[in-house]
């Protein structure tokens, strides 16, 4: 960007140069009737600064696009890193289509600002005291011309800039609400389709893009009157100059050559101020934009759920897991989730967590993925504590299947070799035969490169959890988290996908979040938890002959069951 302002310079005092060498000239030519091999040489040197000034201006362009070409691929990349620090905690609380919007569109707005605005802001500043001094070692009056109409032009700038900043703020924030009113539109089409809103969506659609349009005109206007009122006043300033250099000229006190290098400068005096103005409604759209990007890269460690440990990282021997008087909460201490939670796993056991929801299973979960810190209390895993461990390290020890799990747009194996980048085919297919998915797969018109769709859209959903499973399997971990794998399934698949986990917990340590209880007769602890803490805790067996809220819990499942009711 240094070189791109340089390069700006340099083209402004070779027009400088080129204007004093162009007025001698024509003034050696016109009045002292000097012949064509007389001025040959200073001819060649206009045809130098000419060169120079080209290849001035086309270095200007060049360094300013590299650097808004770095800065955006740099920005992208913080990004990406910056979500992917912060996890699905925070994510789940913004808007997708903003949070699109602000990486795709909002890093491509600084393009305008890094390219256009920002070497115009300097040059407007080092141009014209460039021309003003060398404007002052030829004549004072001019200068004093130069120095009541630049300042009064930036003082314009500067009025007419605040309302440009308000309306172009407004203007991204619009865009980004559109953006992400849009997306929950799309993903929520069979919904509207169904209660027959669609059209009232699209109404709404509508009358937010008029109303984005209005504000984009009202940009177009402000920028518009902005310029206009610029041009008057360069004009105006320049025609002063015009009329004190001709007066002068006319009674013999201000020479010829002087008088025309006045002239030729004058313009370049004002340009960059007028170019500057013109620019600077891409200037507040790129602050806008790095307002919110700087906004989501700004947010302190301390804000971050999912830090990394920072010194020496621990690896346990073995994968006890024990949480210790943990207490964790969502919205800043808002909203609680666990509170004061205790609880044993050793390395090898089955733990079944049953409440109703949000009693705090899926927190518990979340914590274990390291998506979360505890706010007080700590978990130990094999006598470590668990943040002193290696995020990465850590979460290579974990299986995870989730209620909906995510199937990325791209072939199954793809989507299977997530888990394991560099298996083989023939991993693959154990994998999803022990998923009971590879019949179905190879029935697929593609088979194993059959495209998913977004979403997994082209896939039933017992298709999709077992690929899911198969994702498990695949990554062989020890450690397994169930987050309620059936609960959307019928009969069927819920059939097929539990004789595929029977095979998946086999010699592992398993976390099972569910409210089906068919898991419970195998689980070696059931924790029931209720508002953040554990209700009841033992195997199944103990805690039915307590007659408490699990025994009643129990009761009504299988009564449920006997009638024929779902699951």
């Amino acid at each position: 960007m240094i070189l791109a302002v340089l390069a700006g310079a340099i083209a402004a005092a070779a027009y400088i140069l080129l204007a004093y060498f162009l007025s001698d000239v024509v003034y050696r030519v016109f009045l002292e009737d000097q012949t064509l091999s007389d001025v040959t040489p200073d001819l060649f040197t206009l045809l130098l600064l000419l060169l120079v000034q080209g290849c001035a201006i086309w270095g200007r362009e060049l360094f300013a696009q590299r650097s808004a070409t770095i800065i955006k691929s740099n920005l992208r990349e913080q990004l990406s890193n910056k979500l992917l620090l912060l996890g699905p905690l925070y994510t789940r609380a913004e808007r997708s289509g903003e949070l699109v919007n602000t990486f795709v569109e909002g890093v491509e707005s600084l393009d305008h600002f890094m390219t256009q605005y920002l070497t115009a802001k300097a040059l407007a500043i080092i141009v014209p005291m460039m021309v003003l001094l060398v404007v002052l070692i030829l004549d004072r009056w001019t200068t004093l011309v130069f120095l009541v109409a630049g300042p009064m032009m930036l003082l314009i700038l500067a009025l007419i800039g605040g309302r440009v900043r308000a309306i172009t703020e407004r203007r991204y924030l619009e865009m980004s609400w559109m953006s992400a009113f849009f997306l929950d539109i799309l993903q929520g089409l069979t919904t509207l389709k169904l209660f027959g809103r669609e059209q009232e969506q699209a109404r709404n659609i509508e009358r937010i893009s008029d109303e984005y349009g209005d504000t984009t005109m009202e940009v177009l206007r402000t920028a518009f009157q902005s310029s206009l009122v610029m041009e008057w006043a360069a004009t105006a300033a320049t025609a002063m100059v015009a009329l004190t250099v001709s007066l002068r000229l006319m009674n013999g006190s201000l020479p010829f050559n002087i008088a025309l290098t006045l002239l030729l400068l004058t313009p370049e005096f004002f340009l960059p101020i007028r170019q500057y103005a013109l620019r600077f409604h891409a200037g507040t759209a790129g602050k806008a934009a790095a307002d919110r990007i700087y906004a989501i890269l700004d947010i302190p460690t301390r804000k971050v759920v999912a830090t990394r440990a920072k010194g020496k990282s621990h690896q346990p021997q073995r994968l006890d897991i024990s949480f210790e008087r943990v207490t964790f909460t969502y919205a800043e201490g808002q909203r609680p989730a666990l509170e004061d939670f205790s609880l044993d796993l050793p390395q090898g056991s089955r733990l079944l967590l049953v409440g109703p929801t949000g009693a705090g299973k899926t927190t518990i979960s979340q914590l274990l993925l390291r998506f979360a810190k505890p706010n007080s209390g700590r978990i130990m895993v094999g006598g470590v504590p668990l943040q002193t461990i290696d995020e990465d390290a850590w979460r290579r020890q974990i299986a995870w299947v989730p209620q909906l799990p995510h199937l990325f747009h791209g072939s199954i194996a793809d989507n299977i070799r997530l888990a394991r980048p560099n298996a083989t085919l023939e991993e693959i297919i154990s994998a999803s035969t022990a998923a009971h998915a590879h019949d179905f797969i190879t029935a697929l018109p593609r088979g194993y490169e059959t495209d998913v769709g977004e979403h997994g859209a082209r896939l039933s959903g017992g298709q999709q959890q077992r690929i899911a499973i198969a994702r498990a399997i695949l990554k062989d971990a020890p450690i397994l988290i169930l987050d309620e794998p059936t609960a959307h399934l019928d009969s069927h698949s819920d059939r097929i996908i539990r004789q595929a986990l029977n095979r998946l917990m086999a010699e592992r340590t398993v976390i099972i979040i569910a409210h089906r209880l068919e898991l419970a007769y195998d689980a070696d602890q059931i924790v029931l938890l209720e508002g953040g803490r554990v209700s009841e805790m033992g195997s199944h067996a103990e805690l039915l002959t307590r007659n408490g809220s699990y025994s009643q819990l129990a009761t009504l499942y299988n009564e449920r069951i006997r009638t024929g009711g779902e699951r």
